[in-house]
């Protein structure tokens, strides 16, 4: 039995402080990560001093090469893999295939859900073993989304399966997720075995597949309706009370003043949709606009406020109902649209204020849409998370700066792209080049990724300063903040000592039933925080325990790394969750009503395979 020493327990009280931070994210992940890096980093010299004062007996030793080991997240193959995956698939991206592809599928849907699922899940599964599956995701719930509303069908139907296909792509190969990356140069620093490119590519197939046959079926018989068959995007915010339009009356004191002072600048919880001015239309700006008698505004805001507007400000109700047809009348494109913050996004944890939303984007939300609950009023002081969906109202240029832009995830295909199709062979063939000088042990997947990398931009598949919006910084972050504390875990001998606590079933479990215990405790785990922080804490412990019942550690290293590269039951467990969670208007109870037992089964056909083809 490992004893406790005083880093043990250090290391214990960093890794509560991690948990905790993570779950409850009173910051980003990331940020908690640096953290969780930093207060590692200062404890051992800390104690050194400590110690020289007499305060303690010895000080506190977490890494053999410090501070090398400490700072080891940043100089990673795994952070480097992944940071330069991002750009891969960014290059992709960029020429617009993987949307003609899902354009395409698309096609031969029609109403059926049977269809429509299935071309869902055949499409983001086989794709997200290529690329990052949460860019996979980003890129096609757009087409997802106008692929329910053009069969009539819910997209609560679709989007959980969305976000559940990729993660089974995600364990076909090892560039899958960054889960695969990370713990495969864990399992090379612990067993010196690394992953090769194909090499739980059997197993992970036969996951996809009972997966997917799932997600057919049981799953959806089990996936809530919470949106209605879109036909108006003001029916599905429920609108109705919220939209109207006032005209300007002769009297009132409105009358030659600009718009930005009269009618922005006020206590009144009202947001200035359009102003309508004889046969035009304008959108955002208005600020300065000079208002006129006769002025038609359409405005967002609920029915008290609106009575207290008309009393003061000398205006008169138009009856008129205010729907989509109405807010589009004004450009010849879509300027309707719901947009999703995105991991990483500057507006997670600020608000519509704070963060200038309308000045800096030149759009107007109209309503916040987190899960099933809907906010139509006061919003401005919502602090923002990701995964709220936002109805927002702009001109057709202002949302395709909105597309673009990767504080979003726009949830509708937006007509205008510009999009590089004719650099499609060269982006594939540089994906293609990357796994198959992987797969073949020519070069280590790290070189060959940074090769692509400088490849796509050489190529011109991607501009230079592309390269810095590709890669999700949050992620790379949180990677190197993590890294180390897997490092210190196993070098206190944490590891180990968690390790005698799960191989105490043993007494009980044949060694299959410990190698599920891996399995289910690292999804509960990743379930609640990170999933490659999960890999972190979990493959050490593994190793240790695989070890002490001289078992296959390799087995249990696969154990957890499917476990954590599949997070079913909660919002938080994965970020495609996230990315789905407002467009779906789904509730906290929906991913553990569909995914628990998703993640039963899989967890019994994840053992199982893993005892079949590696053996215990």
């Amino acid at each position: 039995m490992v004893s406790i020493t005083l880093a043990t327990l250090v290391v214990f009280l960093v890794v509560l402080g991690a948990l905790t931070l993570f779950v409850i994210e009173p910051v980003p992940v990331d940020v908690t990560a640096l953290g969780v890096l930093v207060s590692l980093v200062l404890i051992q010299p800390a104690s050194a001093i400590a110690a020289g004062y007499g305060l303690l007996s010895e000080p506190i030793v977490l890494f053999a090469d410090y501070p090398a080991d400490a700072l080891s997240g940043f100089s990673s193959t795994a952070t480097l893999t992944v940071l330069a995956m991002f750009i891969l698939s960014e290059g992709v991206q960029r020429t617009g295939v993987i949307q003609r592809l899902g354009a395409m599928i698309a096609s031969f849907t029609g109403d059926s859900v049977d269809r429509q699922l299935g071309a869902t899940i055949g499409v983001v599964a086989p794709i997200s073993g290529f690329i990052n599956n949460t860019a996979a995701v980003a890129i096609l719930l757009p087409m997802v989304t106008d692929l329910a509303e053009r069969g009539g069908t819910s997209p609560s139907k679709l989007l959980l399966a969305l976000s559940y296909a990729s993660m089974f792509g995600g364990t076909l190969t090892l560039i899958g997720t960054s889960t695969n990356i990370l713990a495969s140069e864990l399992s090379g620093r612990l067993i010196g075995r690394s992953f090769t490119m194909f090499e739980f590519t059997q197993l992970g197939i036969v996951v996809s597949i009972v997966g997917a046959a799932y997600l057919l079926t049981v799953g959806k018989w089990l996936t809530p309706e919470r949106i209605p068959p879109r036909q108006d995007l003001t029916e599905e915010f429920e609108m109705g009370e919220y939209l109207t339009e006032v005209v300007v009356r002769e009297d009132s004191p409105l009358v030659g003043q600009q718009v930005q002072r009269a009618l922005v600048e006020t206590d009144f919880d009202v947001d200035l949709i359009q102003l309508i001015r004889g046969e035009e239309i304008f959108l955002e700006p208005l600020g300065p606009k000079q208002i006129q008698a006769g002025d038609v505004f359409a405005l967002r805001t609920d029915r008290d406020t609106l009575v207290d507007l008309l009393d003061v400000e000398g205006l008169s109700i138009v009856p008129i109902a205010v729907d989509e047809d109405e807010l589009e009348a004004g450009e010849s494109r879509q300027n309707l649209v719901e947009v999703v913050i995105s991991p990483g996004s500057s507006l997670v944890g600020e608000s519509l204020v704070s963060a200038s939303f309308r000045q800096r984007y030149n759009a107007t939300v109209l309503a916040l849409r987190r899960g099933q609950e809907l906010i139509r009023r006061r919003m401005d002081d919502v602090t923002l998370r990701v995964g709220d969906t936002l109805l927002v109202q702009a001109t057709a240029d202002s949302v395709e700066r909105l597309d673009a832009n990767r504080d979003f995830i726009v949830a509708q295909e937006i007509e205008t792209h510009d999009y590089r199709a004719s650099k499609t062979p060269v982006a594939v063939g540089i994906v293609l080049a990357v796994v198959g000088l992987a797969a073949l042990d020519v070069l280590p997947i790290v070189v060959a990724a940074l090769a692509g990398a400088l490849a796509m931009v050489v190529t011109r598949c991607l501009r230079p300063p592309e390269l810095y919006e590709a890669v999700q910084w949050d992620v790379v972050f949180l990677l190197a903040g993590v890294i180390p504390l897997g490092v210190a875990l196993e070098t206190s001998g944490g590891a180990a000592l968690l390790a005698d606590l799960v191989v105490a079933s043993g007494n009980f479990l044949p060694i299959a039933g410990v190698l599920a215990v891996f399995y289910l405790l690292t999804a509960l785990l990743t379930n609640v925080i990170s999933n490659n922080a999960s890999v972190v804490l979990m493959i050490p412990v593994a190793v240790e325990a695989a070890q002490v019942l001289g078992a296959n550690p390799f087995s249990f290293v696969l154990a957890v790394t499917f476990a954590a590269s599949t997070a079913f039951m909660t919002p938080v467990g994965y970020q495609t969750n996230l990315f789905v969670y407002g467009p779906g208007g789904y509730r906290f109870s929906d991913y553990l009503r569909v995914g628990g037992p998703l993640q039963l089964v899989l967890g019994i056909v994840t053992t199982i395979g893993i005892v079949v083809i590696w053996g215990l």
